[in-house]
């Protein structure tokens, strides 16, 4: 028999041997099959795409909603320094923004502003692709779960405290501004994470909940998603605003008693409806229509690259 035979007929049991392993049990020979290896499948089409769209979304949204915001944020500084009044401060915001708007768009203010947005919806997005990526989804997907809300409370986190520290440098009054207490810090952190779980968790888990009670009516101009969207961070602060009131107060008056007429609580109590009013209007342009633009516009240009 020639080695040519001798290899086709020796070519079978070798490939029986590559996918068995032998156990020497004694005089016999048991063969057992080998664990298969399984391939894990990433969904790594039009990668580059995908991100290119969660950029240009976050862009969107920063844009549009960073006037307003940047009106509003300076006015409550320059207010609280007695620079000039909140609406004083507004209108003049306002009225740059219609004569001089390459002026205001190219201000220093409005910059960091729309930083703070992009990179807070930057973050967001880039998590959803990334998990459509590890787990092979739809790239137009979402998620909301804990890894979400992590990275995206540790980026809104960090670029506010910058934007903030600027702001105050640049509106604030003249004279050098005391430390902030770490109570106060500890406040503001966890009254910004309720925030962001509230603009980026909380409505895609209730948004069914908000379908089951909307008309088709209703829906034809607005989906559950949207409405989600710009009900739940408004209607969060209204738990929030007390952390972020207790917290002004401990910086503005240390060593005030918690209880009491003036004590800490009632001056709470006191300002809550008003301050939890003015913060909703903050609010529904910062993360109830921008999310709203980030969302829609994600969806419809990851749809492109399915």
């Amino acid at each position: 028999m020639g080695e040519a035979e001798a290899g086709a007929l020796n070519a079978p049991l070798k490939d029986s041997l590559q996918q068995k392993t032998f156990l020497d049990v004694g005089p016999n020979m048991v063969a057992r099959e080998s664990p298969a290896v399984t391939k894990r499948n990433w969904n790594t089409s039009k990668l580059g795409l995908r991100v290119g769209a969660d950029a240009l979304s976050a862009g969107a949204a920063g844009a549009l909603v960073a006037p307003i915001i940047t009106m509003i944020d300076k006015g409550i500084i320059e207010n609280a320094s007695g620079r000039n009044t909140l609406g004083e401060s507004i209108k003049q915001s306002v009225r740059q923004l219609l004569l001089r708007p390459q002026r205001f768009i190219t201000s220093k203010p409005f910059a960091l502003i729309f930083s703070l947005y992009f990179g807070t919806y930057f973050t967001a997005n880039t998590i959803d692709t990334a998990s459509s990526t590890l787990h092979s989804t739809p790239a137009s997907s979402t998620t909301a779960g804990t890894s979400k809300f992590v990275a995206t409370s540790t980026a809104n986190l960090a670029l506010c405290l910058y934007k903030d520290n600027k702001f105050t440098q640049l509106f604030g009054s003249a004279g050098s501004a005391r430390p902030v207490p770490l109570p106060t810090f500890a406040l503001f952190t966890v009254r910004d994470c309720i925030t962001i779980f509230a603009s980026f968790n909380l409505p895609p888990i209730l948004a069914p909940s908000f379908e089951a009670h909307m008309s088709e009516g209703v829906q034809r101009y607005m989906s559950s998603a949207s409405l989600a969207q710009f009900i739940t961070p408004a209607a969060v602060q209204l738990v929030s605003t007390p952390l972020h009131l207790l917290g002004l107060d401990m910086y503005n008056r240390p060593g005030m008693a918690v209880s009491g007429k003036d004590g800490r609580i009632a001056k709470v109590v006191r300002d809550w409806a008003k301050s939890s009013a003015a913060r909703m209007c903050r609010i529904v342009p910062a993360f109830g229509v921008g999310g709203v633009v980030n969302t829609k516009t994600r969806r419809a240009l990851m749809g492109g690259t399915e």
